[in-house]
Parts: C-alpha cells; sequence; structure tokens
C-alpha cells in the first residue's frame, strides 16, 4: 500500500489522549476518519473537526455495520480502561472492557470487512520487570497487573485473527505515553498529575522513595508510528519506547524546572505491586517503520508543560506565561 492511498480509518478511542491526537494525524495526510467513544474518559472536545463522531459503546454497538457503512479498511483500536490499579481491584471490570470490548472489535473487523488493525497495547505492563537492561519485543511477558494481562490476550487475539481470517495487525507496545492533551485525573499519567498540581500551586504526591523507573515517550512519537502504520504492509508488534528510563523524582524536577513556584514534593506510602522498573528497546519500531529517532525527554517535556500552562492560564482568564 502506498503512503499517498487514501483510507476510510475508524479511530476507537478517538475522544481519549493518544487516540485523539492519532485521528487528528490521519485526517491531516488526508484519509477519512470515523472516530467512536463512549466518552467515560475522554471528551467530546477532543474529537478532532473533520472526523465524523460516533458516540457509542464497543460492548454493545452494531460496529460491524458502521464498518460496513462507513467502507472502513483500517480499525485503529485505542480504546480500553487504562487504570492499570483500577484493573487490580476489579480485573472482572478490566476484563470486561480490555478483553470482551476488544474481542468484540475483532468479530465486527471479521463480519465488516475491514481487515487490517492496529492495536495500542502496553509495554510499560505486559513485560513485568525487565531482565536485563531493557525490554526487547522478545522479552518474556510476565504482566504483574490484570491490565498487563488483558492486554497480552489481546494481542493473542490478534494473532488468531491473522491466522485464520487474514488479518493484517499492527501492534504497538507503548511506554509511557505523556504530552499535550493528557488528563490529570487518575491514575494514569504521572506527567499530566504533576504539571496540573503543580500549576494549581498543590504539592506533587510521589509514592514511595520516588527511585521507581519508566520510559517515557512524546505522544508525537506514538502518532509517526500510527500514521506511517497505515501505509506498512506488514503484521507484527513494535515497542515504542525511548529506551532511556527516568526516575519519578527525576520527573518531578524536570517539570518544576518549569513550575519552580510549586510547593516541595510529598511523599505517600508506595503503592502495592507497583514495578520497580520498566524501560524498552524501540529500536525495532525505529529501524522498521523509518523514524528518525525519539523526542528527547526535555524537549517533550517543555511543550507539555507549555500546553498544561496555557491551558491553565485560559481557565483561570489570564494569559499563559
Amino acid at each position: 500500500m502506498s503512503a499517498e492511498e487514501k483510507l476510510n480509518v475508524l479511530v476507537t478511542g478517538g475522544a481519549g489522549f493518544i487516540g485523539s491526537h492519532v485521528a487528528a494525524a490521519y485526517l491531516r495526510d488526508g484519509h477519512r476518519v470515523v472516530v467512536v467513544d463512549n466518552l467515560a474518559t475522554g471528551s467530546r472536545e477532543r474529537v478532532p473537526d473533520g472526523a465524523r463522531f460516533v458516540e457509542d459503546d464497543l460492548t454493545t454497538m452494531n460496529l460491524a455495520g458502521l464498518l460496513r457503512e462507513e467502507r472502513i479498511s483500517v480499525v485503529n483500536h485505542h480504546a480500553a480502561q487504562i487504570d492499570l490499579r483500577a484493573s487490580v481491584r476489579d480485573p472482572v471490570w478490566d476484563a470486561r472492557i480490555n478483553v470482551i470490548g476488544s474481542l468484540k472489535v475483532l468479530e465486527a473487523c471479521r463480519e465488516g470487512g475491514a481487515r487490517r488493525v492496529v492495536f495500542s497495547s502496553t509495554g510499560g505492563a505486559i513485560y513485568g520487570e525487565p531482565e536485563g537492561e531493557k525490554a526487547d519485543e522478545s522479552h518474556p511477558t510476565n504482566p504483574v497487573s490484570p491490565y498487563g494481562v488483558a492486554k497480552l490476550s489481546v494481542e493473542k487475539y490478534l494473532h488468531f485473527y491473522r491466522v485464520e481470517h487474514g488479518f493484517q495487525t499492527i501492534v504497538f507496545r507503548y511506554a509511557n505515553v505523556y504530552g499535550p492533551g493528557q488528563n490529570g485525573k487518575g491514575e494514569a499519567g504521572v506527567v499530566a498529575i504533576f504539571a496540573e498540581k503543580m500549576l494549581r500551586g498543590e504539592a506533587p504526591r510521589i509514592h514511595g522513595d520516588g527511585e521507581q523507573t519508566r520510559d517515557y515517550v512524546f505522544v508525537g512519537d506514538c502518532v509517526e508510528a500510527n500514521r506511517r502504520a497505515a501505509a506498512f504492509s506488514g503484521s507484527g508488534v513494535w515497542n515504542v519506547g525511548t529506551g532511556v528510563e527516568t526516575s519519578v523524582n527525576r520527573i518531578e524536577a524536570l517539570i518544576r524546572r518549569s513550575i519552580p513556584e510549586a510547593p516541595p514534593a510529598a511523599h505517600d506510602a508506595a503503592a502495592p505491586g507497583e514495578q520497580r522498573r520498566s524501560v524498552l528497546d524501540g529500536r525495532k519500531l525505529l529501524r522498521d517503520f523509518g523514524l528518525a529517532g525519539y523526542t528527547p525527554l526535555e524537549e517533550g517535556l517543555e511543550t507539555t508543560i507549555a500546553w498544561f500552562r496555557a491551558v491553565a492560564g485560559a481557565r483561570s482568564g489570564t494569559r499563559g506565561a
């Protein structure tokens, strides 16, 4: 498939953080985009202009009918329950959304004639504690949360649909994604949580000693991978991660450079069951998709904090600095 070919693309979860960025990028590339989102955590305002928006629940809607009606050829599946700690509290609820919901999407694709699926998986939770310096795609998958187990289950279903029904399947295992547009509510997205708290003049709260590390990848890098996936001809699994692990304490210090007026951080008890380290080897993605590299953390944070400051200023009726 050529990069110039224009496609009919459906983005599930396109009113969410990453999905809305992906939908907007597809529109800029000239593709026709349909967004499906139940707005449980997404926002109607995030859906980009030019996309058809369908507010519905993937677990109950007639998705196959929509795929046929819109002649969808590519389904980009970003809809998910993303709160890892919530999955620990209620694994059945998490599986109902992330496993059964995804399986219904795949069945709808089979019935509705869409044979190309791009799936947003997780590298941060699917490997468990990395064995060695960093986890590449061949690393053992030993998730320690129901959220990670659910994502791995969907990957296995995708393999079945590829073998049995001839699907083309592209799986992106994201590291910890951050960037403009992220929501600081809940437990997902430490950059967004810290930025919103610190801009409100509140102390950021760090679980445990703060030396737990994650691989922070800028949302623009995830979007570029999804853009190129539209013209990619193969199937497979790719990490989307920088290969650099950064502690929570370091993240807080970097954000504080842009928000020096914020109160000092406070430390809570360590979160039960939390991974100590998570870092991905993302070189395969760069090679196979022709990407030059990943956005440096300090550069990405600068862009992100500027966005959060502008939003905070708009909400308060003042101009962001």
